[in-house]
């Protein structure tokens, strides 16, 4: 049995504790547990961009793995991923916006943008570890090729 990747599965980790600490504040915010929910937001958001630092990171020293399955469904992978990368860029734009209009306390935005961020998060951490788990669980990743040496041409 192949063992799995180790910075994809810390990165995709970090995703998931992000949507759970998210979930976690809604439930708080539900109950009035202003507080609490800041400091979970602040807490969810500290996650997401412990997956982004190491998702970069990777990205540019070690590359990205391409999709190793079958070929009659690569296309379908590839619509999935689009898919995927725009929930995930929307996302981080609409946290970051939740975080700074929940801190800076103009809540009638807060209020409005906080659960379409949380559900625009939640289908994020849904559809990432999708392709984590086509990538490395169900089929074996094809290859992976470093972002710098696709640029130097090494």
């Amino acid at each position: 049995m192949n063992s799995l990747p180790i910075l994809p599965t810390i990165s995709t980790t970090f995703i998931i504790l992000s949507a759970i600490t998210v979930a976690i504040g809604w439930w708080q915010i539900s109950q009035r547990k202003i507080e609490a929910h800041k400091k979970t937001m602040f807490l969810a958001g500290i996650f997401a961009l412990i997956f982004f630092i190491i998702y970069a990171s990777r990205t540019i020293f070690i590359g990205n793995t391409a999709f190793g399955g079958p070929d009659n469904i690569k296309i379908y992978y590839t619509v999935f991923l689009i898919f995927h990368i725009t929930l995930a860029t929307s996302g981080a734009v609409l946290g970051i916006i939740s975080i700074f209009t929940g801190y800076k306390n103009k809540l009638s935005i807060h209020r409005k943008l906080g659960p379409i961020t949380s559900i625009v998060w939640f289908f994020t951490a849904i559809t990432g570890v999708a392709v984590y788990l086509l990538l490395y669980v169900f089929y074996h990743g094809g290859e992976t090729t470093s972002v710098i040496k696709a640029i130097l041409g090494t």
